[in-house]
């Protein structure tokens, strides 16, 4: 193969791995953080515009999973800690939402758009799972 080739591989290879993204603040239309008090507003706010209004995701310049219908929301744990270290293409919200804001999303999802998930997690547990704030490197 040649050195072009070669090297415009690594270059796809290196920017297809993923990498660790930030919201800076909530989108859609959130004009603070701290006005999200439930489940729903947060929703609303922060996880609509790629997660669809029926929670349905979609597909665009990255997949965006569903969330009605996802067996991988049974396990509170498991969507509270995607939501709190992102993953793939969706960015951290380890203190840009509180703990509370996170709980209140998790418990909205896992009883919302098909799913029938009833145990809760906490914003304490939220809280103990979260560790420290990562920061984006330059």
């Amino acid at each position: 193969m040649n050195r072009y080739i070669l090297h415009m591989l690594a270059i796809i290879g290196i920017s297809a791995l993923p990498v660790m993204a930030h919201a800076d603040s909530p989108g859609a239309g959130g004009d603070s953080k701290n006005d999200m008090k439930t489940g729903a507003e947060v929703y609303q706010h922060v996880c609509q515009a790629c997660h669809m209004a029926d929670g349905k995701g979609g597909k665009g310049a990255a997949v965006i999973p569903a969330l009605a219908g996802n067996p991988k929301l049974a396990m509170a744990a498991y969507p509270a800690g995607i939501v709190l270290n992102g993953y793939g293409a969706m960015p951290w919200f380890n203190g840009t939402l509180s703990p509370e804001q996170i709980a209140s999303v998790v418990n909205y999802v896992r009883t919302h758009f098909g799913n029938a998930y009833t145990d809760t997690i906490s914003a304490s547990d939220v809280k103990a799972m979260s560790g420290p704030v990562p920061h984006m490197t330059h």
